[in-house]
């Protein structure tokens, strides 16, 4: 009843158990602990959201998609370029298939903004020949341009349904904050700025290239995302388990009676695997 007592004080009133302990042990008087406080209110029904703060909330878990071929599942997201000055950005557009890794379409801009990357959309549609008949799921995060009316008409045009990241869920859109780590640590990147957009766009060019055709990429066992993205990854694989099978049968002492590595095909790739999410596979139609 003391506890009760108190929280009702008009004083305490917008203050939670955890600051009137404390102020009341500045006082000298100790009552009972944070925790007692927190039990006697709940039991009281008493513990309730306080001040003109929205009440923090949960939010569902996004569907978990599973892509079994490219150009099922892309996701996107927008990146900032330094600029030669201080305070000067350019904006690098780009789009990800997550089940071959390749880039299915980039831009950099001085600006973001819905307007660019429905356009970037059209063209990447346009360049992977994919018709709107063909399912297709584009993920991203919660920016302005991601959620934009200009953009989500675009989608709705294309036959392309939209999947968005939780909102301060910054792993939610794993693939493309893996692709901006890889694309601003690998060499020749230039942390001190551009000069101009066309210089960022002739590095990103240049960059694109090589992580399509040369980068040996681990998630997707060691193959290149142009080479995946293409339907050539048993053909490798398979030359690849040849290789080390011919290997292991000149030395076996290597392997020490072990199996040679894995290279078994990846079959299927998921957008933000859980257990507890629904899962829902995205196949092509014939």
């Amino acid at each position: 009843q003391q506890i009760l007592d108190t929280v009702n004080e008009s004083r305490f009133a917008s203050m939670p158990p955890c600051q009137i302990v404390h102020a009341l042990a500045d006082e000298g008087t100790y009552i009972a602990s944070e925790s007692t406080y927190y039990r006697v209110l709940r039991e009281e029904k008493m513990q309730n959201h306080r001040g003109r703060g929205q009440k923090p909330g949960k939010h569902a878990k996004p569907t978990s998609y599973c892509a079994t071929a490219p150009n099922q599942i892309w996701t996107w997201d927008i990146t900032y370029l330094s600029g030669a000055i201080k305070g000067v950005f350019y904006y690098l557009y780009l789009i990800i298939d997550i089940f071959s890794r390749d880039i299915v379409g980039w831009e950099v801009w001085e600006e973001e903004s819905a307007e660019h990357a429905s356009e970037l959309i059209r063209r990447a549609c346009m360049a992977q020949g994919r018709l709107t008949t063909t399912p297709l799921v584009l993920h991203s995060d919660n920016g302005s341009p991601m959620k934009g009316a200009t953009m989500l008409e675009t989608l709705y045009a294309l036959g392309i349904t939209p999947s968005n990241s939780r909102p301060r869920v910054s792993n939610d859109n794993p693939y493309s904050e893996s692709m901006f780590k890889t694309l601003k640590y690998c060499p020749g990147y230039q942390p001190k700025g551009f000069g101009s957009l066309e210089e960022a766009r002739e590095w990103v060019s240049i960059f694109v290239k090589w992580y399509r055709f040369e980068h040996h990429h681990s998630g997707i066992k060691f193959l290149t995302p142009a080479a995946r993205h293409a339907g050539k990854s048993i053909e490798i694989l398979e030359g690849r388990h040849k290789v080390y099978e011919e290997a292991k049968a000149a030395h076996p002492e290597r392997w020490n009676g072990r199996s040679t590595r894995d290279w078994s095909n990846i079959e299927k790739v998921y957008l933000n695997p859980d257990n507890d999410y629904e899962e829902t596979v995205v196949t092509a139609l014939p």
